[in-house]
């Protein structure tokens, strides 16, 4: 793995880098900073000091370098000096204020930015107003001194895509934007898109090694197909096919004594309904009148152990390192609130530690080693079928009543409502500063085999 280095700025305008003794061996002709290089003068340092690279001022202005660097890594390629990484995080939903320039998510964005010292990287904020396209320039919001700072920087030498939604995704300058990006500079750009439940389902049921964690789901074509369904196995699940947050989620109840079809969900005025009809027609007639149904799939319902009466499932965070290889990160248990369909915390729902829910020991480690096994066999999978690079994903599973694991969704940017925990504080940490050590994964690759990132 590439070494840390301090960054220390001299004054002087000739364009001059001291370097350690450990390169004395390289005879480098250029330094790069971001997608920026330029020709600059090489030289062993006078005093060697421990990990640390100087910098005249007169370069690190020409690169663009900020003056409050933290610690930042070198890659060698060739005859060039490779410092950073400089990661620009994509987004959108700005705001003309100083103090909360990306709105609701100021707070969000100024914790991720704040492990960039620990990891050694230089991140940013920006979106496609940000970008001078003339100059090959970003005007990059920075979190610096516990303030909002906006600095020019070269176009980054990885991209972090946190779009908030679908809808700013299919926005046709965000689109163009990522397309250049990626197919005119090259710039590695990781977790893109938003996943379709239904293309995750098709694509994981055709890997032997997972089909046997998904519940049986179909886009939905007919009643009958309903009925099938729920004569096998009891309830069934409709959902939203691109939903999130859990909107939109129904469950039907078959009840084989009364005859009855009970649907239960939560409604526009975020109140939770139970309803029963005498027909799935009916049901659906009255439930289902104004909406469109080809945007809709069918699950198998699932018998979940239950706590209190209440649903429980599990959300699973994973991460890929500064190696490159997935890690579990966080797990927690999340049940639902009283009548509620989903176990979202918007539905009533609430965060649960393993330990609370399997207070034994050895049940415990089990169920760990259970999540952790299918989340990253689950990562693995869809990590080879998705185009793109994924460096992170959240996962819902269940475990039904004789023990087997079941995923109902994975998430391409996953919630973070699981760490409202406050014994969950450490594990979103970890989510933070993996999600942007792989940075650092990416941009080596990147320089050292671009074809491996860039097939």
């Amino acid at each position: 793995m590439t070494k840390k280095y301090r960054i220390n700025i001299i004054n002087g305008e000739e364009p001059i880098i001291y370097l350690p003794h450990e390169f004395a061996k390289n005879e480098f002709t250029k330094i790069a900073f971001g997608t920026l290089s330029l020709e600059a003068k090489f030289s062993p340092a006078k005093i060697d000091g421990e990990n640390t690279l100087t910098i005249s001022h007169g370069l690190a202005k020409a690169l663009k370098i900020p003056m409050d660097s933290g610690p930042l890594h070198v890659f060698v390629q060739e005859k060039i000096l490779y410092i950073g990484p400089l990661v620009g995080i994509f987004t959108s939903g700005f705001t003309p204020y100083e103090i909360r320039p990306i709105g609701e998510r100021s707070a969000f964005f100024s914790k991720l930015l704040s492990v960039d010292k620990p990891i050694g990287a230089l991140v940013f904020v920006f979106g496609e107003q940000h970008i001078n396209w003339e100059q090959g320039t970003i005007q990059g919001l920075f979190h610096m001194q516990d303030e909002w700072k906006k600095l020019e920087v070269p176009f980054p030498n990885v991209i972090y895509d946190r779009l908030p939604n679908r809808r700013s995704e299919q926005n046709p300058h965000v689109k163009k934007v990522k397309e250049k990006l990626q197919a005119q500079y090259l710039i590695p750009w990781y977790n893109p898109g938003f996943f379709n439940k239904l293309d995750i389902y098709e694509r994981l049921v055709s890997d032997k090694n997972v089909a046997h964690y998904l519940p049986e789901t179909f886009p939905f074509t007919s009643l009958s197909m309903i009925e099938r369904m729920l004569s096998d196995y009891g309830h069934v699940f409709i959902k939203p096919i691109h939903g999130s947050l859990g909107l939109g989620v129904h469950q039907i109840v078959f009840d084989k004594e009364e005859g009855h079809y009970y649907i239960r969900y939560r409604n526009k005025e975020h109140q939770n309904k139970l309803l029963k009809f005498r027909s799935l027609e009916s049901l659906f007639n009255y439930v289902f009148q104004k909406q469109n149904l080809s945007n809709f799939l069918v699950q198998q319902g699932i018998n979940l152990i239950r706590i209190e009466n209440r649903l429980l499932d599990f959300r699973v965070h994973t991460n890929k390192d500064d190696q490159g290889n997935w890690q579990v990160t966080a797990i927690a248990a999340k049940l639902a609130g009283v009548g509620s369909v989903t176990t979202h915390i918007n539905n009533g729902g609430t965060i649960k530690l393993i330990d609370e829910i399997f207070p034994q020991i050895d049940e415990k480690e089990e169920i760990i080693q259970k999540f952790s096994e299918a989340a990253l066999q689950l990562s693995k999978s869809l990590e080879q079928q998705i185009e793109g690079i994924i460096g992170e994903i959240g996962f819902d599973l269940g475990i039904d009543n004789t023990g087997k694991i079941w995923l109902f969704e994975a998430n391409s940017k996953p919630g973070r409502s699981i760490f409202k925990h406050p014994h969950l504080k450490k594990f979103e940490y970890l989510t933070r500063k993996l999600s942007l050590a792989f940075a650092v994964f990416l941009t080596k690759k990147a320089i050292e085999q671009p074809e491996e990132i860039l097939k």
